[in-house]
């Protein structure tokens, strides 16, 4: 797969998260510090919401903008990751990991998890975007059929995921691990096909309509709000794309 093409693909999940909201959070067009101006970086978290308390993180996307243009990302992967002061939340034991920053809440966790990633990885998020798996499945199951690769499966989002990830340092039972992917790419599969649906008129118009019902659930979240609706006004989605 080119860089090119993986560019396009993982903007998709910022778009998939953005497009449905927008008129959601109109009020707050010009809050909040501009993307559209500089350099960038936006953090994409893609979590299990039900996992534990305020969902299990199982990826993550620094996605880095110039002047509003997409102009590379880095997959973050939460395994190992910790934070730099704080200790395990609710009845966990140990140092706050990546994948367990959620657990207070999104608002907190979105800032746990900014932290986390740029103590361990020396990139500061601009802004913050956490997509849950119950948000994505509802807009599956609103476009079903639903094709990857061009076949018709009834798996959620999670398990197409699964799927396709070889568990890269996973030390449990090998035998139960079906795909040969990075995380990172067992995701981009879910994201292309999702792209993919969005051609059709109608399945857009049905996953803005569905987007919009999950965000009104807390499914999708953003922080800070009005900086990404102030990017996509001024620039416009086929700038990011």
């Amino acid at each position: 797969m080119t860089m090119n093409r993986r560019k396009k693909l993982i903007i998709a999940i910022i778009i998939v998260s953005l497009i449905g909201v927008a008129a959601v959070i109109a009020s707050t067009f010009f809050a909040g510090p501009s993307l559209d101006l500089g350099d960038k970086n936006i953090l994409v978290l893609a979590s299990d919401k039900n996992e534990q308390p305020g969902g299990g993180l199982d990826m993550a996307f620094m996605v880095h903008l110039e002047n509003g243009t997409l102009k590379n990302y880095t997959p973050i992967y939460p395994g190992g990751m910790t934070h730099p002061t704080k200790g395990a939340l609710g009845n966990l034991k140990g140092p706050m990991y990546l994948h367990d920053s959620l657990w207070d809440g999104p608002q907190k966790g979105m800032q746990y998890a900014k932290e986390i990633v740029e103590a361990n990885t020396g990139m500061h998020a601009d802004a913050v975007v956490i997509v849950y798996d119950v948000g994505l499945d509802a807009i599956i199951d609103s476009i079903r059929p639903f094709k990857v690769d061009g076949v018709e499966t009834n798996l959620t989002a999670t398990d197409i995921i699964r799927e396709n990830d070889a568990y890269q340092g996973y030390g449990g039972d090998r035998s139960i691990v079906k795909g040969n992917m990075s995380r990172s790419d067992a995701v981009l599969v879910l994201v292309k096909a999702l792209s993919d649906a969005a051609k059709d008129p109608n399945k857009k118009s049905t996953m803005i309509k569905t987007s919009l019902d999950e965000y009104s659930k807390g499914n999708i979240v953003m922080t800070p709000e009005g900086s990404f609706v102030r990017l996509l006004s001024t620039k416009g989605f086929e700038s990011i794309v």
